[in-house]
């Protein structure tokens, strides 16, 4: 059994923890109380989201041919 490499983003919550999204599943999204227990959380996530996947017999996603930068914008 191969692995692959996801990236994760973590949105911290006013209310407390985290939410965190996999950019390159879509819908793949999980929460945490703290960054240990959100990252916990997202592997077991996109395990899951993937054996769905293999199961339908769907393509798996990769984050091959993505590109990630951060744009400023004016606020104001």
């Amino acid at each position: 059994m191969g692995s692959s490499n996801y990236k994760v983003l973590f949105r911290e919550e006013p209310e407390g923890g985290y939410t965190v999204l996999v950019p390159s599943l879509d819908g793949c999204i999980t929460y945490g109380e703290n960054i240990e227990t959100a990252k916990s959380n997202a592997k077991e996530a996109i395990e899951f989201y993937i054996e769905s996947l293999k199961e339908d017999n769907l393509p798996i996603p990769t984050d091959k041919n993505r590109l990630e930068m951060n744009l400023e914008v004016s606020n104001g």
